[in-house]
């Protein structure tokens, strides 16, 4: 192994702890070696700031969520975040209550997490409150469920009714249209 580095966990710890002094976090026991910590969902933006700026977490690389319908907190949001400059990474989670979950954005603090945000929104409705542009990513606009939610069926929700009116849409908008389909 040439030039690689491997993160010393205990290190990353003692990095994150000292950036986070005077912010409630837990630290949890990692399953998988990762730094993993518990935040308090009003304390995430404030967390995840102190995790760039003073522990050099300059990455976000995903954010998102966990069902555990019907327990409550029902939501889970994670966000995993790499350093660049250390080579380790850190996931942060935080339990977000009921069936309309709300969270503080991050997008401020690394705008590629747009797109991380709006797939959590569209498959589990975790709304990132300050995101500018949330809106679906995967399903189409109009879609009023959200796919990885545990009490959504398994046998989906008026696929074909919602196909047909979504390509009706999009062939209308269509610049290829021939005479005999309009």
């Amino acid at each position: 192994m040439s030039g690689t580095r491997t993160p010393d966990t205990q290190a990353t710890l003692a990095r994150v702890a000292a950036a986070l002094e005077g912010l409630p976090h837990r630290a949890l026991a990692p399953r998988d070696g990762m730094t993993s910590l518990a935040i308090e969902a009003g304390d995430a933006h404030a967390v995840l700031s102190r995790l760039r700026d003073r522990a050099g977490f300059d990455t976000n690389t995903f954010v998102t969520a966990i069902d555990r319908f019907p327990a409550e907190p029902r939501f889970t949001v994670f966000w995993q975040l790499l350093s660049t400059q250390h080579n380790d990474r850190v996931r942060v989670q935080a339990d977000l209550p009921g069936d309309a979950p709300r969270v503080a954005t991050v997008i401020d603090l690394w705008p590629g997490t747009r797109y991380s945000e709006r797939e959590c929104f569209d498959m589990f409705g975790v709304v990132f409150e300050g995101h500018d542009g949330l809106k679906r990513l995967l399903m189409p606009e109009g879609y009023d469920h959200h796919p990885l939610r545990k009490d959504f069926p398994h046998q989906g929700i008026e696929p074909d009714r919602l196909y047909r009116e979504w390509d009706r849409r999009r062939r209308d908008r269509s610049p290829l249209r021939t005479e005999s389909e309009a």
